[in-house]
């Protein structure tokens, strides 16, 4: 899906032990997609911390997900959106800018868990949660 941009906690899921989970992350990478280096990062930091995975454990995730999905930097124009973008939605500064970073790469569709499902952002960005139970598949 070349106009879905990755939250962190839905490639997260490809190591849950929910297999319904992990099954549906592992449908929507193999679509392929953007993230940020902020992602790449937050991943990074989950994977030691909670998954406590070695090192070398924590890069092959890391290059299993590259493998599948474009990666956009962060830049001060990305900051200074994603702040923008806080003030405006009232999101946490960490969602803002992979807001930020999914409009800049014109994505219109940013799979996460976390972030409100179905709400609309600047009229071309729409938040979905993968998990959440619907009448049909998740649109995209």
């Amino acid at each position: 899906m070349p106009g879905s941009f990755f939250d962190t906690n839905v490639l997260i899921c490809l190591a849950s032990s929910d297999a319904a989970k992990a099954e549906t992350a592992e449908a929507l990478l193999a679509e392929g997609g953007t993230i940020s280096v902020q992602v790449l990062n937050e991943i990074t930091n989950v994977a030691r911390r909670k998954m406590r995975l070695s090192w070398p454990e924590t890069h092959d995730f890391l290059t299993n997900i590259r493998a599948f999905l474009m990666v956009q930097p962060v830049t001060v124009a990305t900051h200074e959106a994603g702040i923008e973008i806080a003030g405006h939605y009232r999101l946490s500064v960490y969602d803002s800018m992979i807001v930020a970073s999914a409009l800049q790469t014109e994505c219109e569709t940013l799979w996460s868990e976390d972030m409100q499902d179905g709400m609309m952002l600047e009229g071309r960005l729409r938040i979905v949660n993968p998990f959440a139970q619907r009448d049909g598949p998740p649109p995209g």
